[in-house]
């Protein structure tokens, strides 16, 4: 509005900004190579990146994982972690070496056009999956969202191959195109194709694409890595675990329902685990550990009592 000599309001709005609510396709790279793995993408829901790293760099992330896994490496909770597959959870706070792949030239560049600025990590973990493993059920990694399809995804994910992915082998399992399907239409095993590639390749695809886990029919173990983005809007707007001091949160000064809706505690099936655990056990093993110095070899597995996170449609 106007005021009676005219001017302007000097209690007026700002204006809307039309870029953040109407936001536009971004371009495709410039780069020929980029661009072909986008339109890849685009088109299949995947791409296979060839000569990611190297052969170095991966025999060096296979020695430590089995460094890290020990003479007992902890298997699957459940047939979907795979009882005859060893994952090493949290992996930022236990080891620099797997740091390089998260920060792969071509998958950054992927990101820049699939997910906002500010993306984040949504998991990072090593998958071994050992000799006898079965086909682990297909799903799409941003189904917890349980927004319609077709939609733009919520996560973007890559597999770092380690070992050579066969047939055999336990090489992930992809249904090309299915990024486009709707709600109703569910993956079925007589899609999917093995991602068969070589030692230093990773595969991008994104959270809406149906995969899974190959089943290892070979005589060998499987190496590999997972590091999955996500939106940046896939969390609360105030980050109140950081916020309040978590002491506050578990020792009842805080009513337990408000602490449930901070974050610690899980939603079905296995949305906010920490290190494979519950966060609340997970918070409370953080604050025995900042009371001494930086332990810069925690243990690999948690072994805090009733660790395991169950995946059952319950609230944990």
């Amino acid at each position: 509005m106007k005021t009676a000599s005219g001017n302007k309001d000097p209690q007026a709005a700002d204006p809307v900004i039309g870029e953040f609510y109407q936001r536009k396709r971004k371009p495709l790279p410039s780069d020929p190579t980029l661009r072909a793995f986008v339109e890849h993408v685009l088109e299949h829901g995947y791409v296979v990146i060839p000569n990611a790293f190297t052969d170095a760099e991966a025999v060096e992330a296979i020695a430590e994982i089995d460094r890290l896994h020990g003479a007992a490496p902890k298997v699957g909770r459940d047939s979907f972690d795979g009882f005859k597959t060893n994952r090493i959870f949290a992996l930022l706070g236990k080891t620099r070496v797997f740091d390089k792949f998260c920060l792969l030239p071509q998958v950054l560049a992927l990101n820049e056009f699939f997910l906002d600025d500010d993306y984040l990590i949504y998991i990072m973990e090593t998958i071994v999956i050992n000799p006898g493993e079965k086909n682990q059920v297909l799903h799409h990694d941003d189904g917890v969202t349980r927004l319609p399809r077709p939609r733009p995804p919520v996560t973007a994910a890559t597999m770092i191959v380690l070992d050579d992915y066969t047939e055999l082998n336990g090489a992930t399992r992809i249904i090309s195109g299915s990024h486009k399907w709707g709600s109703d239409r569910l993956g079925k095993d007589d899609e999917a194709i093995p991602a068969v590639c070589p030692r230093g390749s990773v595969i991008y695809f994104l959270g809406t694409t149906w995969h899974s886990g190959g089943a290892n029919r070979s005589s060998m173990p499987r190496h590999a890595a997972t590091i999955q983005y996500c939106q940046p809007y896939i969390r609360p707007l105030e980050n109140l675990m950081v916020a309040v001091d978590p002491r506050r949160a578990l020792s009842g000064e805080i009513p337990k329902k408000i602490v449930d809706m901070m974050g610690y505690r899980s939603a079905a099936p296995f949305i906010g685990y920490a290190d494979g655990i519950n966060p609340r056990k997970a918070a409370n093993r953080m604050i025995k550990r900042l009371e001494q110095p930086i332990d810069y070899s925690p243990p690999t597995f948690a072994s805090e009592a009733g660790e395991k996170e169950k995946r059952v449609s319950s609230k944990l």
